[in-house]
């Protein structure tokens, strides 16, 4: 299996060391500091105290020439659709494709047998154009990793990679990318509903990481604080109502949800740590997408629309800021 990773940060970083331990032939596409770095040094891992360097092939463009079984891009929502547009030389007809990013894939409104089509995820309908002929792949990273410098990764914790046919099928080609992520130590699960798991893992997401962000809190303060767990619960309920009018079911209640996110201890969110940065949100894909879909679905959701103006609000700040500097 040949696979070209776009985006070579914690989660992208990982997956590449994992499927080349796994057996797969893996090539790199990075940028900037990362690609110096990776093409010097190899992308190197850090996990339970040890350290391992692999040699893998990185560059920054693509040809024609270039095909690969599977692309995995593993980016900042907003920054998806750029990095594609870079991929379009290798984007061939049926090749597949992950969206390794926080939020909803671009073919996730399809799968449910919706017509919708978001701007906050595909502004313009160029990234719905641009991967007409490629095959996507659904999966669900349940993993913490970040990259300490430029080509090293550490990993916090790896737990699973979940993975899935959008259409639920059980086919050749993600038993063997299965087979290849366990051979390289990561569980990697097959289901049958992968779109219930995308819209599972965002129901955390689109709450979390925006009141992290903007209260400056760790997730046990959050929801240790009644009115912030309240904010959180109206926020989730609002998403269940929306996944209700989609026919998505979510796998337990919000209050159960909120239990099992205390036991994973006191974690940072990555927009918290982006906003500390002042670097651009992912609001729009983590957020934004869920308002404009209850706006869209004729639903109610005035807690989630007021967080998101709120985030919006603090993104803008960060931009503003940046050009006052600028200039």
């Amino acid at each position: 299996m040949k696979v070209l990773v776009a985006g070579v940060g914690g989660i992208g970083g990982w997956l590449a060391a994992s499927l080349a331990r796994g057996g797969a032939d893996v090539e790199l596409f990075a940028r900037g500091a990362a690609l110096a770095k990776l093409q010097r040094d190899g992308l190197t891992i850090v996990s339970d105290g040890q350290q391992q360097t692999l040699p893998l092939k990185a560059f920054g463009t693509v040809s024609s020439g270039q095909s690969y079984d599977l692309i995995i891009v593993c980016v900042k929502t907003q920054d998806f659709g750029a990095v594609c547009e870079s991929l379009r030389p290798v984007l061939k007809p049926g090749v597949r494709l992950i969206a390794g990013v926080n939020g909803l894939p671009w073919w996730f409104l399809a799968s449910c047998g919706s017509s919708l089509h978001l701007e906050a995820l595909d502004p313009g309908g160029k990234i719905t154009s641009l991967l007409g002929d490629v095959a996507p792949l659904g999966a669900v990273v349940h993993a913490s990793a970040h990259a300490i410098e430029p080509g090293v990764v550490r990993v916090v914790k790896a737990d699973r990679l979940i993975i899935g046919e959008p259409d639920g099928r059980v086919s050749d080609f993600v038993q063997e990318l299965s087979r290849c992520l366990q051979r390289g130590c990561v569980a990697a699960p097959i289901v049958p509903n992968i779109g219930e798991e995308i819209w599972a893992k965002l129901w955390g997401n689109m709450n979390m990481n925006p009141v992290s962000a903007l209260t400056r809190l760790s997730s046990l303060p959050i929801l240790e604080r009644a009115d912030l767990r309240a904010l959180v619960l109206a926020m989730m309920e609002e998403f269940d109502a929306i996944g209700r009018k989609l026919g998505l079911r979510l796998p337990m209640s919000a209050n159960e949800r909120i239990e099992i996110t205390k036991v994973l201890g006191d974690f940072r969110t990555s927009m918290l740590a982006d906003a500390e940065a002042q670097r651009r949100l992912e609001h729009e894909g983590i957020l934004g997408c869920v308002v404009e879909l209850a706006e869209k679905l004729g639903l109610p959701a005035p807690v989630s629309k007021t967080v998101y103006a709120l985030l919006t609000g603090l993104d803008y700040s960060f931009e503003r800021n940046k050009t006052r500097l600028q200039s």
